[in-house]
């Protein structure tokens, strides 16, 4: 059996409501706390239920990538752990994890049914304005992610592409500073695969973070894993961060966001050598600098969306969906990629197109606005 995306791990269930303002205590506004499974609040599976009916929860993580990608018409699974219940062996946020990966047809065998920890829990305080306001995350069985168990999906599956989601979330998954974590990548590249690894790691105040030039321990756990790595995007945030991290701390001060973004490109690029793509996401495109079979450099250049406008419904998964769509195009032209002849410019704005469509789309039905690839790539080079 081959398949051209395995997502990995960070399963969980995202639950909006006015009334979780408490999250803003833990993670501050627009910021991720990552919090333990028995400081959960105290809600019974019958709440969670008529939650998942008034449809105040979406599919988190994998959730808002996997489907995109099976929406476009590839062939995309996801391994991760849920947690056992009494929902056709599930509990209610991984029944709905499930059902909901099933109904676009993800392909779920490679789930691991936690014996002891709940599925993955997030509860977002939903602003009237639509802000994105404060995530309180429980890891639960997340926390016991197992890479020996999942190298068997690997080999069962033989992805293209392996996708892992979210290094800084999980306990064991960060394990010895991240260089599980690496090792796992460098197994997978060792077999032909192409990888990416996304960092969620906003821990606390964001802006408070960046304005001390605070170093974040979860972006440490980068140093093992970017060596090993083809593609790697985060945030300007979070590219603040990363530098303030494993670079200079202030290294880049009192310079525009765009000489900011470069000059961090250009240092990741220089100190990891081994990579295909680097970027950073911002509200209108992203840059990237882009790397040939033979080492040449192009960029770091920005790529401007032409796809955003107005009409935005929801900011969560906004980074998550815009790596669904370069990892679309990129399983479609996998061997352009390998050679370094791929057109950077379509892979950009195929995630750019996917970003757009999937923040504009109604909470509940996030995936509506996707279409087969083919009609999408016409839509990227009109």
């Amino acid at each position: 059996m081959s398949i051209d995306v395995l997502i990995l791990n960070t399963a969980v269930s995202d639950f909006r409501s006015d009334e979780f303002a408490f999250t803003e205590k833990l993670a501050g506004p627009g910021g991720l706390a990552r919090c333990k499974t028995q400081d959960m609040p105290a809600y019974t599976q019958k709440q969670y239920v008529q939650w998942i009916d008034k449809g105040m929860v979406t599919a988190g993580g994998p959730g808002n990538t996997a489907p995109l990608v099976a929406k476009a018409g590839l062939k995309v699974a996801v391994g991760a752990n849920l947690g056992k219940g009494d929902f056709n062996g599930l509990d209610a946020q991984g029944r709905f994890f499930y059902d909901t990966m099933t109904k676009y047809n993800v392909d779920m065998s490679q789930t691991f049914i936690h014996p002891n920890l709940p599925t993955g829990t997030t509860f977002i305080y939903e602003k009237v304005n639509h802000e994105r306001g404060g995530l309180a995350y429980f890891p639960n069985a997340n926390n016991d992610f197992d890479f020996e168990y999942f190298k068997k999906s690997v080999e069962k599956l033989s992805p293209k592409i392996v996708f892992y989601m979210y290094s800084g979330l999980s306990d064991r998954g960060d394990a010895n500073g991240g260089r599980d974590l690496a090792d796992f990548i460098k197994w997978c590249k060792a077999k032909g695969i192409v990888t990416i690894v996304d960092s969620h790691t906003l821990t606390g105040n964001p802006q408070k973070l960046i304005d001390e030039k605070a170093s974040v321990p979860e972006y440490k756990l980068l140093e093992p894993i970017l060596p090993e790595l083809d593609i790697f995007f985060t945030s300007y945030d979070e590219a603040r961060m990363i530098e303030n991290t494993i670079g200079q701390r202030g290294r880049y001060d009192n310079i525009s966001q765009e000489e900011y973004i470069k000059n961090f490109l250009d240092f990741l690029a220089q100190r990891f050598i081994n990579f295909k793509i680097f970027g950073v996401t911002v509200k209108d495109g992203a840059f990237v600098v882009y790397k040939d079979a033979k080492g040449n450099l192009t960029g770091p250049q920005k790529i401007t969306s032409r796809f955003m406008g107005q009409g935005v419904t929801d900011l969560v998964g906004a980074g998550d969906s815009f790596r669904a769509g370069v990892v679309t195009y990129i399983a479609k032209n996998i061997d352009e990629f390998k050679n370094g002849k791929i057109d950077i410019e379509q892979a950009i704005q195929m995630g750019n197109l996917f970003a757009s469509l999937y923040i504009k789309a109604p909470l509940n039905d996030r995936y509506v606005n996707i279409k087969p690839y083919n009609d999408i790539l016409e839509k990227i080079k009109g």
